[in-house]
């Protein structure tokens, strides 16, 4: 499959302000949103302000969800399952936000499945994930696990990396967790891709050190593996 040249986001703001706007479209300015968040982070990072919606939360880390239910507090509903065995029925939700979720999970595309079906007509997917098929998702699967503690923890100076209900969690880095994967999947269910953009966390985070790692493991590999973006941000619209 040909990829088109990949647009790149600026910064974290720009990819909240991006997906916010495709939030505050779907809203009538009467009827409440139903929102699902498949995969609970500390808190609900978009900001809607005006916008009236139902949270649901559901993650499979108890002590996580357990965190997002004393500490923040945000989620109207909170399930602690797992996306591959839980059910929502058919049309529940108008937006499914799914945020480095997919890359941790054995046959992913089986998620994204369930996700065309929760989907009402018109709702729109919301997914973030590293790219597989970029040099850093490459790193990544040929890293141990415990190493991504260490970078965790150390270069990113999140002290309770590793610890309970904190990240980072094993990956997996199914196919369908790629540009490629993703349009698949846009083509055989039925979504209009209305978003593909890429950023590149290390490079905006002026990590030279990392920069220049992911450069030469590029580079060695003739530009198979781009370096130039290590994560994909999407708008998936259902038809």
């Amino acid at each position: 499959m040909q990829l088109t040249a990949l647009k790149m986001l600026t910064g974290y703001n720009h990819e909240d302000d991006l997906l916010e706007l495709y939030v505050r479209n779907m809203f009538d300015g009467t009827t409440a949103l139903n929102i699902l968040e498949a995969g609970c982070g500390p808190s609900w990072p978009l900001k809607l302000p005006g916008i009236k919606y139902k949270l649901t939360g559901i993650d499979l880390d108890s002590h996580a969800l357990e965190n997002r239910k004393s500490i923040t507090k945000d989620l109207d509903e909170a399930i602690i399952g797992d996306l591959r065995q839980v059910d929502f029925g058919d049309r529940k939700f108008d937006v499914i936000y799914n945020a480095f979720v997919l890359e941790h999970i054995d046959n992913a595309a089986q998620v994204l499945d369930s996700f065309s079906n929760w989907l009402r007509p018109g709702g729109i997917l919301l997914l973030k994930l590293p790219d597989r098929d970029a040099v850093f998702g490459l790193l990544t699967r040929l890293t141990p696990f415990w190493f991504h503690i260490l970078y965790h923890k150390y270069a990113l100076r999140r002290k309770n990396a590793g610890r309970p209900g904190f990240g980072p969690y094993p990956t997996h880095y199914d196919r369908v967790v790629s540009r490629t994967g993703i349009r698949e999947f846009c083509d055989s269910h039925g979504f209009e891709l209305s978003e593909e953009r890429g950023l590149c966390t290390y490079v905006m985070e002026r990590r030279r050190a990392v920069t220049a790692i992911a450069k030469l493991a590029s580079a060695l590999s003739l530009g198979t593996f781009p370096w130039q973006h290590n994560n994909l941000t999407y708008v998936l619209t259902k038809k």
